[in-house]
């Protein structure tokens, strides 16, 4: 049978194998996710917490029920329902409730912490659940490009200070998005990238709707169009168009290394809030976000050691 037919396309997984592609694809899932946590922060302004963070799903939930029911998408089964709900209550519900609390008082760039510390707690729960054995040298950049990122976003910030209960927040954030992501990943290769972030709206979306209703107890939010701009791009892209390319990547992985690319999303975040908030940008941002990006790049690049024995 030829390599090009039909029926070999139907009998491969569901996407490629191949790293490159998905650290490309991984990429733009970052590049989508780096406009979050600005955005979070305009919507913040005019509305109540509960609201964006629960009512983004609302939105995010309608979108995916329509492309589930219009490509007539296969019902996941069993347990899949189950690891659903994991993913689900990691980045439907709480990744965006925690950091969208956590924003009400503090800076978009101080947020920004929130994403360095992702990669490296992705590519721990990804070598725990999915088995994946990186080399040591994959550690070794993993730690210096995390403590770089750490080290660039608090000075930014202008340091954590005393640990405050948004510190808290974004550190549960982190644990919820991580645990989130790596179960996502391992999803899409069973139910496809979009499918699975779809299915897990679905899933959440009745306590998210009983959520959004009561944040609506005094009506609906009198925002600015800035403010509802920003939730619109929370609803369809952070939440929706984000994770289709962003779980497509960590399904062709290997996770642990595609996870890294989200090292440069600090990088963005902080810039698209100098761009859009105002927030400082200074020499720091230039030389902290190329030593980022290059710690990155150095362990994405770093392969996958060989089972033992082999």
């Amino acid at each position: 049978m030829s390599q090009h037919s039909s029926a070999t396309l139907f009998s491969s997984p569901v996407v490629s194998t191949r790293t490159t592609v998905g650290i490309w694809w991984g990429l733009l899932g970052v590049f989508a996710f780096s406009f979050t946590v600005p955005f979070t922060r305009v919507a913040v302004e005019g509305m109540s917490p509960l609201f964006i963070g629960a009512g983004r799903a609302v939105v995010a939930a309608i979108l995916a029920a329509a492309a589930l029911a219009f490509t007539r998408q296969r019902f996941p089964q069993g347990i899949q329902w189950f690891r659903l709900a994991i993913v689900a209550g990691g980045i439907v519900a709480g990744f965006p409730l925690l950091t969208t609390f956590a924003l009400t008082s503090t800076s978009a760039s101080h947020g920004a912490v929130v994403i360095a510390l992702l990669p490296a707690a992705t590519a721990t729960v990804a070598v725990l659940r999915g088995r994946e054995r990186p080399r040591p040298l994959f550690w070794v950049l993993t730690a210096v490009g995390v403590v770089a990122a750490l080290l660039f976003a608090l000075v930014q910030s202008g340091g954590f200070g005393s640990l405050q209960w948004a510190d808290l927040l974004l550190l549960g954030a982190v644990l919820a998005a991580a645990i989130g992501y790596a179960e996502g990943g391992l999803l899409a290769r069973e139910l496809g990238s979009w499918q699975t972030i779809s299915w897990a709206l679905v899933v959440a979306s009745p306590v998210m709707i009983v959520l959004t209703l009561a944040s609506l107890g005094s009506g609906l939010p009198s925002a600015s169009l800035a403010s509802w701009a920003s939730f619109a791009y929370l609803g369809v892209v952070s939440m929706f168009l984000g994770f289709f390319a962003w779980y497509r990547g960590l399904a062709i992985g290997p996770m642990a290394q595609v996870s890294q690319i989200q090292l440069v999303q600090p990088v963005m975040t902080i810039a698209w809030a100098a761009l859009l908030l105002g927030e400082s940008l200074t020499l720091t941002t230039v030389v902290g976000g190329l030593l980022v990006i290059l710690c990155a790049g150095a362990a994405v690049r770093v392969r996958l050691a060989p089972p033992s024995g082999s």
